[in-house]
């Protein structure tokens, strides 16, 4: 019986393996910085002078909606209040079809109410410009700059009306 030995290892794996495996990898390595990332921060980075808050992270908690308070909000999105903070999501305004907007809703995923019905209120941030100021209404991925208000907000009926308010400093599309 005759026996051939096998090829070296480096001759057995080239190139093409190696990149092969590492585009395989590429998304299960992304999934889980991320995920990390999401453990370490709680949605906050710090940043000099402002927090970049994850979006979805600030709405992500049981809050009732017709009952809820400041307390009912998590410690670490109260802290926010008067801070200044950037939001990356998208434009809602269901009341206005014009180029500017003095007021508007942002949310992380707009695409969302077609699936789960329309965000809560803790997952919506209602942002106003002030001094009678207008922002360009972005058609896609914005980033919103401003100063932060977390002051849960009831109307004459008692329904909740918002949770998450922003003066809006700067509005800018993404990509």
């Amino acid at each position: 019986m005759d026996y051939e030995p096998r090829p070296p290892l480096r001759e057995r794996i080239n190139l093409r393996i190696i990149v092969f495996f590492a585009i395989i990898a590429l998304p299960f390595v992304w999934l889980g910085y991320w995920s990390v990332k999401q453990a370490m921060t709680n949605g906050i980075e710090q940043h000099n002078g402002y927090a970049q808050v994850e979006l979805k992270a600030l709405g992500n908690f049981n809050f009732d909606q017709t009952a809820g308070t400041l307390n009912d909000v998590p410690q670490r999105w109260r802290e926010l209040d008067g801070k200044r903070v950037v939001f990356e999501g998208f434009m809602y305004d269901g009341k206005s079809a014009g180029p500017k907007l003095g007021s508007f809703q942002f949310v992380y995923n707009i695409q969302k109410c077609c699936f789960n019905g329309p965000p809560l209120v803790q997952e919506r941030v209602f942002a106003h410009v002030p001094n009678n100021r207008e922002a360009e209404w972005i058609d896609g991925f914005a980033r919103l700059t401003g100063i932060l208000h977390v002051n849960v907000k009831k109307a004459k009926d008692g329904t909740i009306t918002s949770v998450y308010t922003l003066d809006v400093e700067k509005a800018e599309p993404i990509g």
